[in-house]
């Protein structure tokens, strides 16, 4: 199938997903100006053609329980492809690192870990290491605050 040109439609459809997935199909296409049947055809086809990979809740860990979180910054002591997909999947053995970066600059990696507790992240940060063979050093920062959660993508703004 071939993917039709995205649109300021489609746009504002996937700006209003990503901040309201619940919203109904009549509810969205009053939005947007769209038959309800129109809209969905058109939701239908993002999804098909992966535009929206996915539909996901935020989920407030502080209502259920306690956690740390932490930024890792990761440097390899060897850049060869090999080291890098070896980091690449130790990093995916851990449920607690919730997301990782390749950067450039100054380290090789960001990652994001929730943990229960800071012995749980300790013991993940050795574990890792360990894992790594010696062949990365990893610096850990806890978050003390999350002063502007992510809340969706500016996209109409990143595509004009």
């Amino acid at each position: 199938m071939k993917k039709k040109a995205i649109d300021q439609i489609d746009l504002k459809i996937l700006s209003i997903l990503q901040s309201d997935a619940r919203i109904t199909n009549h509810d969205l296409s009053n939005k947007v100006n769209l038959s309800p049947s129109s809209c969905l055809q058109r939701v239908r086809r993002l999804e098909d053609e992966n535009y929206i990979s996915r539909y996901m809740g935020h989920v407030d860990l502080d209502k259920i329980c306690r956690t740390v979180t932490v930024i890792l910054t990761v440097s390899l002591h060897d850049h060869s492809n090999e080291n890098f997909e070896t980091f690449n999947n130790a990093v995916k053995e851990f449920p607690e690192i919730v997301e990782c970066y390749t950067v450039s600059g100054n380290f090789d990696y960001f990652l994001r870990a929730v943990c229960p507790d800071m012995k749980s992240y300790l013991a993940l940060n050795d574990e890792l290491i360990e894992k790594m063979d010696g062949t990365a050093n990893v610096s850990g920062h806890v978050v003390l605050e999350n002063t502007k959660p992510f809340e969706g993508y500016a996209i109409e703004a990143l595509v004009e």
